[in-house]
Order: structure tokens, then sequence, then C-alpha cells
């Protein structure tokens, strides 16, 4: 009888380890597929925000990796966080709530009766008070408030927004505002080191350090057909609030505009995506001056080619991008562009991606003349197109 109450005594902790494991093992399960499920819209519940600010954080956060960084980033940092701007946004009427699986750099929302809003970031455009951030940070604001690096606040007004690239322009009264020189994003090179410059969970002004991950980079965030996706991926640490902010090179100039980071749980996992400074340029150029974006098109359907695909078609590459259909009456149409041609190279830039297109093309006006590379059938040759307005 004492071996059998021994016996029970050793098998108790064994049998409790086997179903922890096993529970463990259960939850774990339910976690991923909760990971995943995240893939398909949810409701999300409204969280109710205080907007009562956190001390300003004047310090650059460096991962230990980049601590043998071949310089410091104290005078980019510095030329920076003056520039950027936090936004709090209101909205009297709010009109859906939902949640994605790559997260905007939003602030908390608020809601259940009340006035809804959130918190972000932006960057000056000009000394003269415009200000160019994400259109998801003031879309169907009511109100918007500008606290600046030195901590005056202004009422904005909103400009104009472009919601297929997630742009906006701001603007607030007064003169002499600090701007930052723009950098070159097309020459934007992987491996290059990065600051990304904002407001995350209301700490303003923080500065945290990354490289460009990649370039031309789409993730399906803004629904498809005529959005212009083609972010520069970076690994500098950004999170709710950063939406907006800036994202500068290693000489303090401005290379693109936080967007977006790829989540599960809200918070920065590793990746982080900005729309590319020369992108910004042309569509806030366009909203200052005539409201909104004049956008040209080149008028055809388009598909990304690989090496399947190129096997398909008995094609010697494997990138590049196929017309699949032309618009009736379209740019490519009427410069003699077919169906099944790959474009390969606009204006002497390679194209590899349908990212790569749409930004391309995204920056140019209507009127321009591009010079369109193409593989037709094995064969390359250049042809020139106008481009029509939209």
């Amino acid at each position: 009888m004492h071996l059998g109450n021994h016996q029970t005594q050793n098998i108790h902790p064994i049998m409790k380890q086997l179903f922890a494991l096993v529970f463990a093992g259960i939850v774990g399960g339910l976690i991923t597929l909760g990971g995943y499920s995240l893939l398909a819209p949810q409701p999300t519940l409204p969280v109710t925000q205080d907007n009562t600010y956190a001390q300003a954080v004047r310090n650059v956060n460096v991962s230990p990796a980049m601590a043998n960084a071949p310089f410091d980033f104290k005078e980019a940092a510095a030329k920076s966080m003056p520039a950027v701007v936090h936004i709090s946004s209101k909205i009297a009427q709010p009109t859906s709530n939902r949640q994605d699986p790559f997260r905007f750099f939003f602030g908390d929302s608020y809601g259940g009766g009340q006035p809804q809003g959130g918190t972000g970031s932006g960057v000056f455009y000009s000394s003269d008070g415009y200000i160019v951030t994400n259109n998801h940070v003031v879309a169907n604001a009511d109100e918007v408030e500008v606290t600046l690096y030195d901590n005056r606040t202004y009422t904005a007004k909103v400009i104009g927004t472009e919601e297929k690239s997630d742009l906006a322009v701001i603007k607030i009264e007064g003169n002499d505002f600090p701007t930052l020189d723009f950098s070159n994003s097309d020459e934007a090179e992987i491996g290059e080191w990065v600051l990304a410059v904002g407001n995350p969970f209301d700490l303003t002004s923080t500065v945290t350090a990354g490289i460009v991950s990649a370039k031309g980079r789409s993730i399906n965030l803004l629904g498809g057909g005529k959005a212009i996706e083609s972010f520069i991926q970076t690994d500098a640490a950004v999170n709710p609030g950063n939406s907006g902010g800036a994202l500068v090179d290693a000489e303090g100039r401005l290379l693109g505009i936080n967007t977006a980071i790829a989540t599960r749980t809200g918070v920065f996992s590793g990746y982080s995506f900005a729309i590319p400074v020369n992108l910004v340029r042309r569509i806030a150029d366009d909203i200052i001056e005539y409201g909104s974006f004049q956008r040209a098109y080149l008028g055809v359907e388009i598909s990304e080619l690989d090496g399947d695909y190129a096997r398909e078609l008995g094609l010697p590459i494997t990138q590049g991008v196929v017309i699949e259909k032309l618009v009736e009456g379209g740019s490519a149409k009427m410069s003699g562009l077919l169906p099944k041609d790959v474009i390969v190279g606009v204006n002497g830039r390679e194209i590899k991606s349908v990212p790569e297109l749409q930004e391309i093309i995204g920056q140019a006006k209507a009127g321009d003349i591009m010079d369109v590379a193409v593989n037709r059938n094995g064969e390359e040759l250049s042809l020139p197109v106008r481009l029509k307005p939209e």
C-alpha cells in the first residue's frame, strides 16, 4: 500500500506536466489560429483614450545590432525632430471600425457614444504651414489639432486627401516652420541606414534607427485597383502613433512617410512600410495646387511575371509586368502596346514588379511621354507612350 501511494505521488507530477504540455499545445494552436484569423476583417471594440500627452522623449533608440554602426545619428535626429508634428483628430460621427492584418500606425480610438478619433504624426512640407501625413490619420475628421516640437498647438485645416495612396495634406496658419530637405527615394539602396521619427503611443519626438530592408513592396493594404503601393520596407521600430511621421536618411533628409506595420499584435514586429518621398511630393504638390491628386494613367490591366507564367508564355525572362488587357482609348492602346507585352522598363528604369510600375506612373503627370520598354514574343522594343489624365 505504501508503495502504491508512493507511485501515485510520483505519477501525479508527471500527469500534471503532460496535461500542462497538452494544454499549452492547445492554447498555442488557438493563438496561432487567432493570429491567422486576423487576415479577415473583424470588428473591434471601442477603446477609451486618455489624451494626456506623455513626457517628451528626445533620444535615439538603437538596437544592439546597430551598436557598431560606422557613424551616429545625432545630427540627422536633430535636423528631423523639429519638422515632425503630433496630430490629434476627432470624428463626431464615426462611420466604421474594423481591424486589418497590416495595422496602420493609428493611435487608440474611442467610441461608445463618444466622438471617435486618434493620434498620429505629420511632417512639415513647407515653411508656410503645409503638413503631409497619412489619409487615415485625418480621414473624415471634424477637428484636427497639431502640436509642434516646442509644444505650441494649432488647429489645422484638411486641404485634401488621396485615399488610394494613403496621403493627406493639412495646413496650419503661420510662417517659418522647420522643414526637411528631400532625399531621392528612387536612389535609396537596400541596406542603407534610416531613422523613423514620430509619436508612438503619444511619446512625442521619438526616433528609432534601422535599415532599408526592401523597396517596391506591396502588401495589399489599400484595396488594390487604383491603389499605389510601392513601399519602402524598413526594420526601424515603429508603433501606433508613428503613422504619417518621417522616414529620413542618415543625412536627415526626408526619404518617406511611415504608413504601416506588419503585425498580429498591434505593435512593432520587425517590419514597417513607408511611402517613398518622390511619390509623396508628386501627390502633395497636386493637393496643394488643385485640392486633389491629378492622376495620369496608362490604361492597362496587368499582372506580375514569374517563372511559371514565363514558361507558359514561352519567354526567356522571368521578371516584368504583363499587359493582360488594354483599356479602350487608353494611352497604352493608342501607343501600340499589345496584350501579353511584358513591360521591363520605363524611362530607362528597370521594371521587375507591379509596384515599381505603379510608382513610376504615379509620379508622372498627364501629358508626360514615357519611354516604355517591352518584351514582345521574346524580342525587346521601346515605344513612346503619352499619358492621359484619369
